[in-house]
């Protein structure tokens, strides 16, 4: 009987442990596999005062339109805005072979950065050759970007 008690306490641990995990990256398992990997990012900007859940929720709306605006092919990734605040910002490959690791999805980034840098706002700002798509991201408001493949790889990068 003891070692019954015993057991459905360690069950009960590790239910409530698996719980708090899931609670923890709820998107994990849905949108994409749990990560793999992580790192943290200390951003070199800091959250506008004006930025919101809908400033997000439109960055990630536009980006999705010029992407799908005029070209006759679907677009290589889908970006979300999740989370209650909408500051968890999801991007996943689209199709098998184009963002599978994490090193072609450092490219895609960089080209998220290169893209970023040609904005009025970055231009306006001076910052067009120091600040990344990271921290652009940090200035809407994301705290977090999770990266895939859509398959078997995730990378998740918390901004601070």
């Amino acid at each position: 009987m003891a070692r019954f008690a015993q057991a459905t306490v360690l069950f009960g641990a590790v239910l409530v442990l698996g719980l708090q995990a899931q609670a923890a990256d709820r998107h994990a398992g849905y949108y994409y596999p749990e990560p793999q990997s992580t790192e943290t990012y200390k951003a070199r900007a800091q959250v506008q005062a004006d930025s919101t859940r809908v400033t997000r929720i439109g960055f990630v709306t536009e980006l999705s339109n010029q992407m799908m605006r005029g070209n006759p092919y679907p677009p290589p990734f889908h970006i979300f805005a999740k989370g209650d605040e909408g500051d968890k910002m999801i991007i996943v490959s689209s199709g098998p072979g184009l963002y599978d690791t994490l090193y072609r999805m450092r490219g895609l980034l960089a080209a998220l950065t290169a893209n970023a840098r040609s904005t009025p706002f970055f231009q306006e700002h001076g910052v067009e050759d120091f600040f990344t798509f990271f921290d652009l991201a940090r200035l809407l408001g994301f705290k977090q970007i999770t990266v895939s493949g859509g398959d078997k790889f995730a990378h998740q990068i918390t901004l601070e």
